[in-house]
């Protein structure tokens, strides 16, 4: 296990034999632990990280759950949610609240907005927003998923809610087809939280093929990335975070035997992901509860609330992915800009 120490010292070797093989050389950070906690109601989740050209900087959007709201039941408080927005100037280490994302889609009142996805293609930025009519205290109501478009991801104006296969869908993920074009997941939450799909050749319409049969899991948040030759997709399954890899994105096979950040042998328990590939490195930026070291005690302790946590994903010598948050994550999101 090496220790802390060791990981800068090796981050410095890195960069050294970078420089010497003609290469500029390049610092990784150790990340802050939580990453990011919310300011103002301490209940950051659903996070993702696009980086941002306008800005030459990254930006973090995550649900924004009003876990801290006195008198709120469980349910109510992750309702009414806006989209917070946080930025990172030193590739990803630490991150600074920007205030909530200002969505034009607002057509009831009291509206919530869940777990944005956001993307950069064609010279804007597109996000594509879970949206729930209201504030409520059960889960039986409806949401869609709603597609906006912003030239600097901070103002986001809606183009279209989505013809999907149910009136109860969330958690969008978007991937380049291999063949070209855009492939959408989502959650079906009538079918049993069951992971469906839908095409796209401009990312503005839609074709919903239905269930991805080879996902024959229960769960949400599905996120899709490439690592080492072959695409992943990692689902949250409320138990840790379940593997799916596949050559064509077609067919998808589970990884048996290994759950990602389960809450085992010291690891705390991750929910709802999002990857980002830079250089090789696949960051995982995740939400857990928020669980700080006492200064006068030296434990841990538990407070109300999710923070977002981030770890590197690697693969092992038999392909398997794998990660260990109980040792720091070096991360440079900057390294390939």
């Amino acid at each position: 296990m090496l220790t802390h120490g060791k990981y800068l010292i090796f981050a410095a070797v890195l960069a050294v034999v970078s420089a010497c093989q003609g290469k500029p050389a390049v610092e990784y950070k150790q990340a802050a632990e939580p990453l990011f906690i919310d300011p103002v109601y301490n209940g950051s989740t659903d996070p993702m990280v696009c980086y941002n050209p306008v800005t030459k900087t990254y930006y973090m959007y995550y649900t924004s759950r009003r876990s801290n709201v006195p008198g709120l039941g469980g349910i109510e408080s992750v309702h009414g949610s806006p989209i917070g927005m946080a930025e990172s100037r030193d590739g990803g280490a630490t991150w600074t609240y920007i205030g909530d994302a200002e969505i034009d889609y607002h057509p009831d009142e009291n509206p919530t907005y869940w777990a944005p996805e956001v993307i950069w293609s064609g010279g804007e930025f597109h996000m594509y927003l879970s949206y729930v009519p209201g504030i409520f205290d059960t889960w039986e109501h409806p949401r869609d998923i709603v597609h906006l478009t912003s030239a600097d991801g901070r103002s986001w104006h809606k183009q279209s809610v989505l013809a999907l296969s149910d009136y109860r869908v969330i958690d969008a993920c978007i991937y380049p087809k291999p063949d070209g074009g855009w492939r959408l997941w989502y959650n079906n939450e009538s079918d049993g939280k069951s992971i469906y799909y839908a095409d796209s050749d401009d990312l503005y319409h839609w074709t919903d093929k239905g269930k991805a049969t080879s996902v024959n899991v229960n769960g949400e948040g599905p996120n899709v990335f490439e690592l080492g030759g072959k695409y992943f997709m990692i689902v949250d399954e409320w138990k840790g975070l379940s593997v799916f890899s596949s050559d064509d994105m077609e067919t998808w096979t589970k990884q048996e035997g290994r759950y990602l950040i389960d809450g085992k042998e010291g690891q705390r328990r991750g929910n709802h992901a999002d990857v980002e590939v830079v250089d090789g490195h696949a960051y995982m930026f995740y939400f857990s509860g928020i669980r700080e070291i006492d200064p006068e005690t030296g434990e841990p302790v538990r407070r109300r609330g999710s923070a977002v946590y981030v770890a590197e994903l690697k693969l092992d010598e038999g392909g398997l992915l794998y990660c260990d948050t109980t040792e720091p994550c070096m991360i440079n999101l900057m390294a390939d800009k």
